[in-house]
């Protein structure tokens, strides 16, 4: 763990944090090597059930990379070829979490930091937040993973204006093309929010990890997909335990206690 990337754990949710308040929460190198960590970390840990990414203070999720470490003694290439490494390794990382994730945005949702809010689930916003890509205004390139993510989320011809234009987005305008999921009063975003972890985390993990398998294979074209892998996931699901127990909550009309077996 890093004092830039802080990790709490409360029951089954994990909370993420991104702390580089003084520069909007900046992604920096070390909080990259340090987020593929914490994201094995809480893949590892059975009690977790559900993720919440968030940005410390009250300007920013995140407002992008932290263009500063341009200025020091690697060069432009070096620092992006280890951010590519990275992020690699971070998609890696991502892909074999089973567990959902959920991003609670408030403020600056910019560039890297849109980046990270697409490789959740789901997303929260604060009225007031702001959404852009401005890879167009600084003259640099996308991986296809980041492009892919954003189609996937709003659209090949929204994920082009988006890109062509550099503008930036507001919280109205990104619920309306689906960037997001909700946009809630400030006052508000982390009440809703922990709200619908709690609520996600007491339903049956094994169900949600085969759902989240379909919904990310459906990125991949037709050819690439594993099908095999999430019929096999669903196949878990009617042999688990978990399904004994919700048919015997449900006759005896109490919550469900599921072990995620």
């Amino acid at each position: 763990m890093t004092s830039e990337l802080l990790l709490d754990i409360d029951g089954a949710i994990a909370t993420i944090t991104f702390s580089n308040p003084a520069k909007r929460n900046a992604l920096t190198l070390h909080m990259r090597r340090a987020l593929v960590s914490m994201v094995n970390k809480v893949h590892d840990d059975p009690a977790v059930r559900v993720v919440v990414l968030t940005g410390d203070g009250d300007e920013a999720f995140v407002a992008g990379a932290d263009l500063s470490e341009l200025a020091g003694d690697a060069t432009a290439a070096e620092i992006l070829s280890e951010a590519e490494q990275f992020d690699a390794e971070l998609a890696a990382a991502w892909d074999r979490l089973e567990k959902p994730v959920v991003a609670m945005i408030h403020g600056y949702c910019i560039g890297a930091g849109l980046m990270l809010a697409l490789d959740a689930d789901l997303r929260i916003a604060a009225e007031g937040s702001q959404f852009a890509i401005p890879a167009a205004r600084l003259g640099l390139g996308l991986g296809p993973r980041y492009v892919e993510g954003l189609a996937a989320a709003v659209g090949s011809s929204w994920a082009a204006e988006m890109l062509f234009s550099a503008r930036r987005l507001s919280a109205a305008e990104a619920l309306r093309i689906g960037l997001v999921n909700h946009v809630v009063d400030p006052n508000e975003l982390r009440t809703f929010t922990m709200a619908l972890a709690a609520e996600i985390a007491q339903n049956a993990p094994l169900t949600i990890a085969a759902s989240k398998a379909a919904i990310r294979q459906l990125r991949l074209e037709p050819a690439q997909r594993d099908r095999a892998r999430v019929e096999t996931m669903a196949e878990a699901c009617m042999r688990s335990a978990d399904l004994a127990e919700g048919q015997t909550a449900f006759r005896e009309k109490r919550p469900p206690r599921f072990t995620g077996r």
